[in-house]
């Protein structure tokens, strides 16, 4: 038996309505093209969940996107392009009537990752397309063997540089917290980042490496990563995070904690970060760690107790500095599980410079004397700890650690001194010596400078 079915007028528009919803465009709105040293990443604003094919052409090298039932309503022409991968973004003709087709003019052939994103934060639909760039690759390679090459000069040498792996929160996509006046926290951090790096490669021993070194986002797993790979010792992040309200001010320092952040800050900054990820976008362009897969989980244990302990050491420096030139958060450093401090390897710091969601916070941070003040507060805590504690086989043990010299026929305090660039009272001090008088075979030890 057939049985007929009868629509009443509301129910059909109720499906005329969904099946317009099935049917909806997604235009795009805004076209951005963002390039790292390995990486160019073009994100197109749409309006919904966008249905697309693609297909590479060669002889020239392109890539044809083809968007199904949309609309461009971004002029291409005033689309800012970085980096050398992208020579041109053009529209072509689309073979469905009622598709957009955009065609990527490139400099070389690429293997594409391209994902769409949902609405997170302030952006809606995005459509994200990673192009990976070959030569910037082999670049970015070139110069990191350059370093590790330099690096295993030094300690056959034993007299290495200490590096230190410099963070910039957020970028490109992910522009961090957002203050009253459109400050960005990606604009602030990358520019305390750049002042803390200038600050380092100025003193003997130490150098500085960033992490990002523009307007881009990358990965939070693979910031580590990135400093691993140019040999860090020690890696800090720079962030000015904000909050849900402007009462929160101060600066604080972050160490990593296996349990979730016990503060509401703390935990608005966990929530925080997995936000950055979805705004920063999930594509994996880059390639993994070498012998990740081979490490002796012993070894990390002992590796991660190492780490951590170092980590809080520098934290309490770092903070002490601090608080002579910005007001305070937490006297303390504090705990939150973070990805970008796990890297059971490299013991790591997480720096907020202040919120940007407070008005008086946000105008200092927009300066740069406040930014220089910040980066060298940093710089000084870094120092100290590892002028206290330098590393075997570098620069900064030879300079600052525990020295020892035998007297010989002839040689005198005053001579001494001179010699290790140190004084009389320094070495008396160093030694308990109520006199003057040294004796031949004695064994003195050298104060730091």
């Amino acid at each position: 038996m057939v049985h007929s079915l009868k629509l009443s007028p509301w129910m059909g528009l109720f499906l005329y309505f969904v099946c317009g919803l099935a049917m909806a465009n997604a235009n795009v709105s805004g076209v951005r093209v963002w390039s790292s040293p390995d990486n160019t990443r073009i994100v197109l604003d749409l309006s919904g969940a966008p249905e697309f094919k693609h297909f590479n052409l060669t002889t020239p090298n392109r890539l044809v996107l083809d968007l199904e039932n949309s609309k461009m309503l971004a002029e291409l022409s005033k689309v800012e392009l970085s980096g050398s991968l992208v020579n041109k973004i053009r529209a072509s003709t689309p073979k469905a009537k009622g598709d957009y087709r955009l065609v990527i003019e490139l400099s070389q052939a690429v293997n594409p990752t391209i994902f769409a994103l949902k609405p997170t934060g302030n952006y809606g639909h995005r459509l994200v397309i990673d192009l990976p760039d070959k030569v910037g690759t082999a670049q970015t390679k070139k110069k990191q063997q350059q370093i590790s090459k330099a690096k295993n000069q030094q300690q056959l040498a034993g007299n290495r540089d200490i590096i230190i792996a410099i963070d910039a929160g957020h970028g490109g996509e992910d522009p961090g917290a957002i203050g009253n006046r459109r400050t960005y926290e990606k604009n602030i951090t990358l520019a305390i980042a750049k002042r803390a790096q200038r600050l380092i490669n100025q003193e003997k021993g130490l150098k500085a490496v960033l992490v990002r070194e523009g307007d881009y986002f990358v990965n939070l797993n693979k910031r580590s990563q990135i400093a691993r790979k140019n040999k860090a010792d020690f890696l800090v992040s720079i962030h000015a995070d904000g909050f849900t309200s402007s009462q929160p001010k101060g600066a604080s320092v972050w160490v990593v904690s296996t349990r979730r952040a016990k503060s509401e800050v703390g935990r608005h900054l966990e929530d925080h970060e997995a936000e950055s990820d979805l705004l920063g976008g999930v594509g994996e362009v880059m390639g993994s760690v070498e012998n990740d897969a081979h490490l002796n989980f012993a070894l990390i244990d002992m590796q991660m107790d190492y780490s951590m302990n170092t980590a809080y050491e520098v934290a309490k420096k770092v903070l002490s500095e601090l608080g002579k030139v910005t007001s305070l958060h937490k006297k303390r450093p504090e705990h939150a599980s973070l990805a970008v401090l796990k890297s059971p390897d490299i013991p790591s710091i997480l720096v907020e410079a202040g919120f940007i969601t407070n008005h008086n916070e946000e105008k200092l941070l927009k300066t740069g004397n406040h930014q220089e003040r910040i980066a060298k507060a940093v710089v000084k805590g870094i120092k100290a700890h590892y002028r206290a504690k330098p590393l075997a086989g570098t620069l900064y043990a030879q300079t600052y650690g525990v020295r020892k010299h035998t007297v010989k026929k002839g040689e005198s305090l005053s001579v001494l001194a001179a010699r290790y660039n140190t004084s009389v009272a320094g070495l008396k001090k160093a030694n308990k010596l109520s006199s003057n008088t040294l004796k031949v075979g004695q064994v003195l030890t050298i104060p730091n400078s």
